[in-house]
């Protein structure tokens, strides 16, 4: 199917809808020069269970300090936020990877691309990597990898109670039994709240207008979603796709009290990626693009600046205190 576009203007910037390769609706929102005035274009991969809108507090930072050549893309994966549902089958970082691609020959069909994602948005930027070798080095000309890993999620935190059967009966409750589901799921927020909250963000105070927006995204993904994914998250492992963006320059940053996706994941990824810059936010958990919004831009900021300029050899290394 080929892929289509709606723009609508309003005060966050231009909505619009692409169409994926099998019809779904993606909800794309777009700030910055349109068209091919854009020198580059930065697209914002959000993780699983929030939306586009987590990347809103960083695009207000980001606009006002970047030239106004430079555009920002931030979209809702199918099943969340305002994108068309689809069959559940189609709930993997594969098909995601190929939304990313609808978004990007609609969006910037020319000229260079970052990407940047954010935990299993990550994954996915690193699946697109496999999927579209081509474009590596030459459209896209920069990665940012946040609070992401490359393999081996389930291997600690919260994640090593998920397992293939655990996922499998999910899956299969929620597709027999929905309104159950759904009454369990509104006891189980109640009651799991506390501790979601603690497994997102770190150990510094938090504005509260932060963890609402989270907790406001999380609470709004439909089940078949949140379920959806998991199977394909505890079987992620893109550590061969590294080697195709060894000389890309990269951001790898991640939170150190991150229990989600713990921070050895990042120093794995950043040892792999020789243009990488490896930062660690003190205190931050897995949430980092909530919690720390004026860093967070920095570091990107930092990463756009260095375009077609990565010095060679490895990758810078800091810790940012706050």
């Amino acid at each position: 199917m080929s892929v289509t576009a709606l723009h609508v203007a309003d005060h966050g910037g231009h909505r619009v809808t692409v169409s994926a390769d099998d019809g779904t609706l993606i909800s794309v929102r777009e700030f910055g020069t349109a068209g091919p005035a854009a020198t580059v274009t930065v697209v914002f991969v959000h993780g699983h269970c929030l939306r586009g809108d987590s990347w809103l507090f960083l695009c207000e930072r980001l606009l006002p300090q970047w030239d106004s050549t430079i555009r920002m893309v931030c979209y809702d994966h199918r099943g969340h936020g305002e994108s068309g549902t689809a069959d559940p089958a189609t709930y993997t970082i594969d098909q995601l990877g190929r939304d990313l691609h609808a978004v990007l020959r609609t969006m910037a069909p020319t000229g260079p691309v970052v990407l940047v994602g954010h935990s299993m948005g990550a994954m996915v930027v690193l699946a697109y990597a496999r999927q579209f070798p081509e474009a590596i080095g030459t459209r896209v000309v920069g990665i940012g990898l946040l609070a992401a890993a490359s393999a081996g999620i389930t291997s600690f935190g919260p994640a090593r109670l998920l397992n293939r059967r655990t996922v499998i009966s999910l899956q299969v409750a929620v597709r027999r039994a929905p309104r159950i589901m759904r009454a369990s799921k509104r006891l189980g927020r109640r009651l799991a709240e506390p501790i979601v909250r603690e497994a997102s963000f770190g150990t510094r105070a938090v504005s509260p207008r932060m963890v609402a927006v989270a907790t406001a995204m999380r609470n709004d993904t439909p089940l078949p979603t949140m379920a959806g994914f998991l199977d394909s998250l505890i079987r992620f492992d893109e550590t061969a796709t590294l080697r195709l963006l060894t000389d890309l320059p990269a951001l790898v940053l991640a939170g150190s009290a991150d229990i989600m996706i713990p921070f050895a994941h990042s120093v794995v990824l950043a040892s792999q990626l020789s243009q990488a810059q490896l930062v660690r936010l003190d205190g931050a958990g897995h949430s980092v693009i909530l919690e720390r919004v004026e860093e967070v831009a920095a570091a990107i900021t930092a990463l756009v600046e260095r375009i077609g300029a990565a010095p060679n050899g490895s990758g810078a290394v800091y810790a940012a205190a706050g």
